[in-house]
C-alpha cells in the first residue's frame, strides 16, 4: 500500500530555477534515492511530478513556471506538500536534440517506444547532465548507439546524484543564493 507524505517546505531559488528541497524525513520515506515518479499537491493543487536526488540521500522537486504562476509563489516561502509514488511515471520532455536524433534513426521508433517512461526519464537525464556542448553531443550519439546495441537504460551514472547542471555541482544540489 502506498503512503501519502506530508509535509512543509521551503520555496527556493537557485540561478533561474526555482525548487522545493524535501525535508530529510520526507525523503527518507520515499522508496529510492534517486528520481521518484509522484502524484502531489502543493498548497492544494494536483499534479504529476518527478522528484529528482539532491545527491545528499534527499530530493528535491523543480517548480515550473506554470505551477509558480498558479500558486502565486515568489522567491522564498513556505509550501505545504504532499506526495505519494506514482503508479504510472510521466512522459519526460525530451530535448530538441536527442528528439531529433531519434527521428532521424527510423530503426529506434519501436525502441524508444518500448522502453519504460521511467528508462526514457534515465536517457534524457543522462544527456541532460552536462553543460558541455560537446559532451552532449557525444551523449546523444551514444544514446543512439546504445539504443541500437539494445540497451534499455543508459549506464555509469550515480542515479542518487543531481544531475540537473544548472543547480548542481560535483553531483550534489548547491545550496540557494
Amino acid at each position: 500500500m502506498t503512503t501519502t507524505i506530508g509535509f512543509a517546505a521551503q520555496v527556493q531559488r537557485i540561478g533561474d530555477r526555482t525548487l522545493v528541497r524535501l525535508p530529510d524525513d520526507a525523503s527518507a520515506a520515499l522508496p529510492s534515492r534517486g528520481q521518484v515518479a509522484v502524484d502531489a499537491v502543493m498548497n492544494g493543487r494536483a499534479f504529476a511530478a518527478v522528484l529528482e536526488p539532491d545527491g545528499r540521500r534527499g530530493h528535491w522537486l523543480a517548480v515550473d513556471e506554470e505551477l509558480r504562476e498558479a500558486l502565486a509563489l515568489g522567491d522564498s516561502g513556505t509550501v505545504t506538500l504532499a506526495v505519494e509514488p506514482a503508479k504510472e511515471w510521466p512522459e519526460p520532455e525530451v530535448p530538441g536534440d536527442l528528439r531529433h536524433a531519434l527521428s532521424e534513426a527510423a530503426d529506434l521508433a519501436g525502441v524508444w517506444g518500448d522502453i519504460t517512461p521511467m528508462a526514457r526519464w534515465e536517457w534524457v537525464r543522462w544527456v541532460n547532465a552536462t553543460k558541455n556542448p560537446q559532451t552532449r553531443e557525444r551523449r546523444v550519439e551514444v544514446s543512439i548507439s546504445k539504443l541500437r546495441a539494445g540497451k534499455r537504460r543508459p549506464c555509469c551514472f550515480d542515479l542518487a546524484s543531481c544531475t540537473d547542471p544548472e543547480v548542481s555541482k560535483s553531483g550534489k544540489l548547491i545550496d540557494p543564493e
